[in-house]
């Protein structure tokens, strides 16, 4: 194989992982609504084939309501909703699941192909399958998480709500970070980027720091903890409440989870150190390397955090009204992506390039 068309193969891949990486975009952002809709509970089978067709008959339609009628969500929360109703939130669970479907099938029928074509390397193909195993899992936890909401309760578990959350945003960053992989080795005259190894670590840092305040923010939706304690700066009357409302649950690991002073407190100190990190790290990019693509990703994250922050504040203080919970959720995929983006090109420059952006002594 020339170097011709094994670059041409490499892009075919990137601009694939690409497209499955924005078929999850959309998936994250209707799980959102979802979730904000109350929505989740509508469709009470997994059933992973016959499932993707809707009800098609008035009949179905009934059946379909019939098996909601039998959950507690209806009982104590829809009781005497009219299936016209009901029809809007299944539809949206419905389009939900279809999506998750569609990124299923958008993955493994392409990555086959490209298998059998040999347009795929051993180190990558490697992380493929095991993105693609994580993919398979991450239905399994959803119903697991939908399951948790059909009995006993009205709502899903904000711990599984997490952790599917959480796993879909790990699935998302790992896409794209080798999506990014693919593009620099693609072009091999791109020069590394001569950078600090603590400013690289701190890049790979606040990628972490964002997909933590991720799964806080998780643990607050499944908590609707965002529709209590509605003021800011200030919470429950002061800037950081007192240790005996933040902490009477027993054993005391529990308020971590299920104390929605502490889970939304908890959301908010992340939010507080993640803005301060971003802002530290482009203080410590401008002394130590003279621009460059290096200080662009840390702008671009640190600006994209700070409206993060702000789209927050607004929610809160508004009582979370659909649209700005949905902008708010989008806006952490913005900030995922960028942090994704940013880490990979400190600490994932093509191997061999040469030595470009000088550093400050």
């Amino acid at each position: 194989m020339t170097d011709a068309p094994h670059i041409v193969h490499r892009r075919a891949v990137q601009l694939w992982l690409y497209a499955v990486a924005a078929l999850m975009v959309v998936t994250l952002v209707v799980g959102g609504a979802t979730r904000l809709t109350e929505s989740g509970l509508s469709i009470t089978e997994w059933k992973p084939v016959t499932g993707v067709l809707p009800p098609l008959s008035p009949l179905e339609w009934q059946v379909e309501f019939d098996k909601y009628k039998e959950i507690p969500q209806y009982r104590e929360i829809n009781s005497g909703m009219s299936i016209a109703e009901f029809k809007t939130i299944y539809w949206w669970e419905w389009t939900h699941r279809f999506l998750a479907r569609l990124v299923g099938a958008a993955f493994l029928l392409p990555f086959l192909w490209f298998l059998w074509r040999g347009w795929i390397e051993p180190g990558l193909k490697l992380r493929l399958w095991v993105l693609f195993g994580a993919g398979a899992s991450l239905g399994a936890v959803g119903w697991w998480m939908v399951a948790s909401g059909l009995a006993g309760r009205v709502s899903v578990s904000q711990y599984r709500l997490g952790f599917h959350l959480t796993l879909a945003c790990a699935i998302y960053a790992a896409i794209v970070w080798n999506g990014r992989r693919l593009a620099l080795a693609a072009k091999p005259d791109v020069p590394n980027l001569n950078v600090p190894s603590h400013i690289r670590t701190s890049a790979v840092v606040l990628l972490g720091l964002v997909l933590l305040q991720i799964y806080l923010g998780a643990l607050v939706a499944g908590l609707d903890a965002g529709l209590i304690y509605n003021t800011w700066p200030l919470m429950d009357g002061a800037l950081w409440p007192s240790a005996d409302r933040l902490w009477f649950e027993t054993p005391i690991w529990r308020n971590l989870f299920e104390n929605v002073l502490t889970v939304q407190f908890n959301h908010r100190m992340v939010a507080y150190l993640l803005w301060a990190a971003s802002i530290a790290h482009v203080i410590d990019v401008v002394r130590r390397v003279r621009g460059g693509p290096a200080l662009d990703g840390a702008l671009w994250l640190a600006c994209a955090v700070t409206i993060q922050a702000a789209i927050g504040i607004f929610t809160l203080l508004y009582m979370v009204p659909i649209p700005l919970a949905l902008a708010h959720q989008t806006m952490a995929i913005v900030v995922l992506t960028l942090a994704v983006v940013h880490a990979q090109r400190l600490v994932g420059r093509p191997a061999g390039a040469v030595a470009a952006a000088p550093v400050t002594p």
